[in-house]
């Protein structure tokens, strides 16, 4: 089972895309339709404070007819952030997500900043792992 460092290894755009609490959430919007990507990470400074993801949107902006444009990222995103580690493991990671109903990890070691798996990451080593197990599986049948 691969680590989370590994993941984040193996992922071809290892950018980390951060926003702080105090800007507007249109803000936050614009950098995610730039980058396309479905969350940011809410950060003061190097602490990392909270997430902002597009379900946050969708539910405290959208659904409750707030304005995007003067709403500060601090008050729709998500906090406190559930993390993973480098050494905690996929398995570690879809559990989390399970529990949580999440779609995104941010990577943290020792209250640093390392980067974000996302569940499509995490099934893509998912299917990765079976169809290596498959192929071990084929080779000793096959002798």
């Amino acid at each position: 089972m691969k680590t989370v460092a590994h993941m984040l290894r193996a992922k071809p755009n290892q950018d980390i895309y951060t926003i702080a609490p105090t800007a507007t959430v249109l803000q936050a919007l614009q950098l995610m339709a730039e980058k396309n990507i479905g969350a940011l990470i809410v950060t003061e400074g190097d602490q990392v404070v909270g997430i902002l993801s597009e379900r946050d949107y969708a539910r405290k902006m959208v659904l409750k007819g707030r304005s995007s444009v003067g709403t500060p990222v601090s008050a729709v995103m998500s906090a406190p952030v559930i993390s993973v580690t480098p050494e905690q493991t996929s398995r570690d990671c879809l559990r989390l997500m399970g529990r949580g109903h999440l779609r995104h990890l941010p990577v943290i070691d020792n209250g640093r900043l390392l980067g974000m798996l996302s569940v499509g990451n995490l099934v893509k080593e998912a299917l990765a792992e079976q169809d290596e197990l498959i192929q071990q599986l084929e080779q000793y049948i096959r002798g």
